[in-house]
């Protein structure tokens, strides 16, 4: 993969092999000159898991302490008194068939999230082959599906974050944006650690967190020292 001169001339100003804890992680990162836009900031994690059995599957959500820096539109399938309550509680689209149908024959997609009641996901279900792959099918575990529409828009729009492994057994998450204070983005670090640690299966044994980057959208990663972490 070619890289930038930037990112080249980023990247031989720190010991990419080094292994540092949170605090150092993000102090280096914030170091790093800014690009022209507020970078978004993410944490990588790869797991001691297999994904490839249910028993090992890591999934959640949780609201991020300072957000994500993002004010995501949130799209809401509902009906009648519900959907009445969804644009009281600030959502940006409501809507039933209409929206699955927008989404499907116009590749309609000016939304960040998507939350529904239980008994729309009959119309959902349907879009599971076009949300799926970009991670916006509405989930119970992720408080997507439910009665609690106040909540699920209140949370989201404090900056609420799911993760997920991929097939490589790797979590990709947002933390905030470059323009947060180090104190932001280290008490949001920690508070998605102690959520994955937490989601840790049963069935998972060894080491956990095999290992934990962090980088911003035009940096390189930041390796954190992963027996630094809560396990």
């Amino acid at each position: 993969m070619k890289r930038s001169k930037r990112y080249v001339g980023l990247a031989g100003t720190y010991d990419k092999h080094e292994l540092v804890d949170v605090e150092s992680a993000i102090k280096q990162i914030k170091a790093f000159e800014n690009a022209k836009f507020d970078e978004t900031v993410e944490m990588h994690f790869r797991l001691g898991v297999d994904g490839r059995h249910a028993d090992q599957q890591v999934r959640g959500a949780m609201v991020l302490p300072h957000g994500t820096g993002k004010t995501k539109k949130v799209l809401v399938f509902a009906k009648g008194p519900k959907a009445e309550e969804a644009v009281a509680a600030g959502a940006d689209f409501v809507g039933a068939e209409d929206m699955a149908e927008k989404i499907q024959k116009e590749g309609w997609f000016d939304f960040d999230a998507v939350v529904a009641t239980p008994d729309m996901m009959g119309v959902v279900g349907r879009l599971g082959k076009i949300l799926g792959p970009k991670g916006l099918m509405p989930n119970p575990k992720s408080g997507t599906v439910t009665m609690d529409l106040n909540k699920a828009l209140a949370d989201i729009k404090a900056g609420k974050v799911e993760y997920r492994l991929d097939k490589a057994n790797i979590i990709h998450c947002i933390i905030g944006k470059k323009s947060f204070t180090e104190q932001q983005l280290v008490e949001n670090a920690n508070a998605l650690i102690q959520a994955i640690a937490k989601a840790k299966p049963a069935a998972a044994k060894g080491q956990y967190f095999k290992s934990i980057t962090v980088a911003a959208t035009m940096s390189p990663g930041v390796k954190i020292n992963p027996t630094t972490v809560i396990q």
